[in-house]
């Protein structure tokens, strides 16, 4: 397993990590400590969850993922082997605090519900889960609004979550801060804030990446490049889409597809996309999940890929891009691909 550097801190993480976000929904206590023990023979020591898991999110699941991996703290006593990462929801979510966004009155709450349920005294890496402005995270990435924001207002925000944060990190609650589902502006301005008030700085950013979803290509790449804040990507396999499971309009029992009864990434231009990569795979002998997961971990920004399943048979195949490096034919093979379907989500 490779080690990277979290940011600029002394925190070294697997490259890849644990995904959780299914467990307490599509999968029991027990299969998440399967999972847990799968990914510890393989040697994954960092684990990322939020309390919106289990997802979809509600008043029922929110917040069991955290319990599960706290009651597996409590039976196994390995608390200090992990690089723990936890999220707050970044607002709108009636069940989380009647919808109210990251501020400093409510992170104070979320990261103490957090602690109680993870079992533990400190998170390594607390995370806003997503920017309360109208931007293009999660399906809405071409829906940017800016009528819908005050500029004030969000700086106002990113400085007053700054400065809770860092009174977390004083406390000794939280190590090192990161966000998720943020631009390369909102970014910018996290670290602008942080630098000129001597506030905590980010060491990484949780979107999405994939074959199918490219986006941290451009400008979050070079920002990502010379600021040193990480990608820890989600959803490696779009959702399980370049697994080829949805192949043909199937819907497998048990599947996202069925159990969320919705799939804004699963398009003709996403199943054509998918059929080609799963072409390249087998022209060069390669499993396309491993090939998907290895093209993650080939990224230059890449400090983690995260891998969630809802089986050990799943991350069994997921696990086995650990162990495949991509041929420059390869490569090639997959930029000539992505130069054909660009967004295909």
């Amino acid at each position: 397993m490779k080690m990277k550097t979290l940011g600029r801190t002394d925190i070294a993480v697997t490259d890849l990590c644990l995904g959780t976000m299914t467990w307490g929904s599509q999968n029991t206590e027990a299969e998440g400590h399967a999972q847990i023990a799968m990914a510890l023979d393989a040697g994954i020591t960092f684990m990322d969850t939020a309390e919106l898991y289990a997802v979809p999110g509600s008043p029922q699941t929110s917040g069991r993922t955290e319990e599960i991996i706290g009651n597996w703290f409590v039976t196994h006593k390995d608390r200090d082997r992990w690089v723990l990462a936890s999220k707050i929801g970044g607002g709108g979510s009636a069940f989380l605090r009647g919808g109210r966004r990251a501020d400093g009155t409510t992170i104070p709450q979320a990261l103490d519900a957090s602690l109680k349920r993870l079992r533990t005294d400190y998170i390594d890496l607390y995370q806003i889960h997503w920017a309360s402005r109208g931007h293009y995270h999660f399906e809405g990435y071409w829906k940017y609004a800016p009528e819908r924001q005050e500029t004030a207002d969000v700086l106002a925000n990113i400085e007053e979550m700054l400065e809770t944060l860092n009174a977390q990190v004083k406390a000794g609650k939280i190590r090192h801060i990161g966000v998720s589902n943020e631009t390369a502006w909102g970014i910018a301005q996290w670290l602008r804030i942080a630098e000129a008030r001597g506030l905590p700085r980010l060491v990484s950013v949780q979107n999405e990446y994939s074959l199918l979803r490219r986006l941290f290509d451009h400008d979050l790449a070079e920002l990502s490049h010379h600021e040193n804040v990480g990608l820890l990507a989600y959803s490696p396999l779009a959702a399980g889409i370049l697994t080829g499971k949805y192949a043909g309009g199937v819907t497998p029992p048990g599947s996202r597809k069925e159990y969320q009864k919705g799939m804004w990434r699963l398009t003709e231009h996403s199943q054509t996309a998918t059929e080609a990569y799963h072409q390249l795979a087998r022209e060069h002998g390669l499993d396309p999940v491993a090939m998907a997961i290895a093209f993650c971990r080939s990224r230059p920004f890449m400090t983690a890929t995260i891998l969630g399943a809802t089986s050990t048979e799943q991350l069994s195949q997921s696990l086995a891009g650990a162990d495949l490096t991509l041929s420059p034919e390869v490569l090639s093979g997959i930029e000539a691909i992505h130069r054909r379907f660009p967004r295909p989500i």
